[in-house]
């Protein structure tokens, strides 16, 4: 029951970060190109290779992989505004733009998830 609720409050501090660090990064650079949903995504893909690396090399207790993964990043990171960016990228004919934010959120995120986990291993 602890585990459940460390993952809640995790949970709701990677949405208010979510959230914060998007605002801040739109009002600071606004544009069309999602800056924020898409530095979002890069920073909690290395931090859950982050996790994963510390997990596996130093044996991280599963009750910290599980509220730091699936309650903050799961949180913080977003899926669903990804897509939907890209489709609204799409719509406005922006479709430059939409190839260049899904390849560089693939890749920066793969790498980066990469580069946490490696690090983690250390």
């Amino acid at each position: 029951m602890i585990t459940v609720l460390a993952v809640g409050v995790a949970a709701a501090l990677g949405a208010v970060a979510r959230y914060v660090l998007n605002q801040y990064v739109q009002y600071r650079s606004p544009s069309t190109f999602p800056r924020g949903i898409w530095l979002i995504n890069i920073t909690g893909s290395f931090v859950l290779g982050l996790l994963v690396g510390l997990g596996a090399r130093h044996g991280l207790p599963e009750q910290v992989l599980t509220v730091g993964g699936v309650g903050f990043c799961g949180a913080y990171t977003t899926f669903s505004t990804f897509s939907y960016d890209l489709v609204r990228l799409c719509k406005e004919r922006r479709v430059g733009k939409s190839v260049l934010y899904g390849a560089s959120s693939l890749t920066a995120g793969l790498l980066t998830a990469a580069a946490g986990l490696v690090i983690g291993s250390l």
